[in-house]
């Protein structure tokens, strides 16, 4: 079945909104065993009717998103009606339910929102328990245009996933026939190896896996590896990665590396504290956005300034004088000293220049160092370059820290 998505609203090519929709679309589908031939994004206007009219000649189904609400600039209803030869007609069904809706509100409904009750002739309401603006449903042998089936669906999440489960999914399995296809989808998550040498390490041996779809996505201080197949077809593939990158895989389950970490501290029940310069708190602000943090976090020590580290971690004075804030002994203090007044049982310290100005010939922009010290083993210290825009700098070396305590932690029983 070919299905094409069409994405409506200036504000996602505006930038104001972020388009989250193709994502949440491709897994869902992916879960019926359909794919997504190509997701469109259009602005308001004219555009939404020119879109429409080439994907309906090309795909089996069409899901619209957005423009079906009461303003001047919420014209999908009209401009699919154009596209596909029918009139409009204002559905009684449509217009209870939005008088209901308002009623519940204890609000009078304004004269426009009644456009929002138009439907074409003979095309299926499908209700919104979230919102004002129903769904719409025209089956292919509504569509004067060609042999497709078109949706039309709201564009805010609350109230477009809801529908699309209940009144979509159905109505896909019955034009398709759709049945278990036995495909799953596997997303190996790794940190510390490069996307190049993945792929050359394991590309060619994946390749001869029968049946087994293999595809890339380079991220941040991350590579995820895709494997789509039958169980069997997925769970060779699986080992063939595990046997060269297990050290370097930590999750194959979607998770992110600071669920794995808050995630593993509590199974060995063992607590965590970091210590902070050059990231000013993101690596503390990752691991409290995961449920649970609280039980294995202890402390977040942001020693921006000198003095911070001296009065805090009880960094040497003479040691930032000798070798700088950024450099392997006072990293090393800043783990240790993290570790003495946190009295936790592990401890991750960064420093480094995050640009763009600050570097040195010795110490250029995008130097970093970071050490994790534990109770139960000696201080490591790491020494890294990464040369990228400060934010991404900040990101990159938050994702190296929560890899080194990850690592730290598998050597922990």
């Amino acid at each position: 079945m070919r299905i094409e998505i069409l994405n409506t609203g200036s504000e996602l090519l505006l930038g104001t909104t972020l388009n989250t929709h193709g994502r949440w679309f491709g897994q869902q589908l992916f879960d019926l065993g359909l794919r997504v031939q190509r997701l469109t994004t259009v602005p308001d206007g004219d555009a939404i009717r020119d879109a429409l009219a080439e994907s309906v000649q090309r795909a089996d189904v069409v899901l619209v998103t957005g423009g079906l609400g009461p303003t001047s600039d919420d014209i999908t209803r009209e401009a699919t009606a154009e596209v596909l030869g029918v009139d409009l007609i204002e559905d009684e069904a449509a217009m209870r339910s939005l008088e209901a809706f308002f009623a519940r509100l204890e609000k009078t409904m304004a004269p426009d929102n009644r456009k929002q009750a138009q439907v074409p002739v003979g095309a299926d309401v499908l209700p919104n328990g979230n919102g004002t603006a129903p769904g719409i449903y025209v089956p292919p042998r509504l569509n004067g245009a060609a042999n497709c089936a078109v949706f039309l669906l709201p564009g805010p999440p609350r109230e477009l996933y809801p529908m699309f489960k209940a009144e979509v999914v159905p109505r896909l399995r019955s034009l398709g026939g759709i049945e278990e296809s036995g495909e799953r989808i596997l997303e190996l998550k790794m940190v510390g190896v490069g996307e190049s040498d993945l792929h050359q390490a394991v590309d060619e041996p994946l390749n001869q896996v029968e049946g087994l779809e293999v595809g890339y996505c380079a991220r941040l201080a991350e590579v995820d590896l895709r494997l789509i197949g039958k169980p069997e077809a997925i769970e060779k593939g699986r080992a063939l990665v595990m046997a060269r990158f297990e050290e370097d895989c930590f999750t194959d389950d979607g998770s992110e590396l600071e669920e794995v970490v808050v995630r593993t501290l509590a199974a060995k029940g063992l607590t965590l504290a970091t210590a902070e310069s050059c990231t000013g708190g993101l690596i503390s602000n990752r691991l409290t956005d995961v449920p649970g943090a609280s039980e294995v976090f202890t402390h977040g020590f942001v020693t921006y300034a000198n003095e911070a580290k001296v009065n805090c971690l009880g960094v040497s004075e003479d040691d930032l004088a000798a070798h700088g804030a950024v450099s392997e002994p006072v990293v090393r203090q800043m783990a240790e000293g993290a570790l003495k007044e946190s009295g936790a049982d592990i401890a991750v310290a960064v420093t480094g220049i995050a640009g763009p100005g600050g570097g040195t010939d010795e110490k250029p922009v995008g130097t970093v160092f970071l050490a994790v010290a534990s109770r139960t083993g000696e201080t490591r210290v790491h020494k890294r370059m990464h040369l990228r825009d400060r934010k991404a700098f900040k990101r990159t070396v938050s994702q190296n820290a929560l890899d080194l305590v990850r690592r730290e932690l598998r050597h922990i029983s």
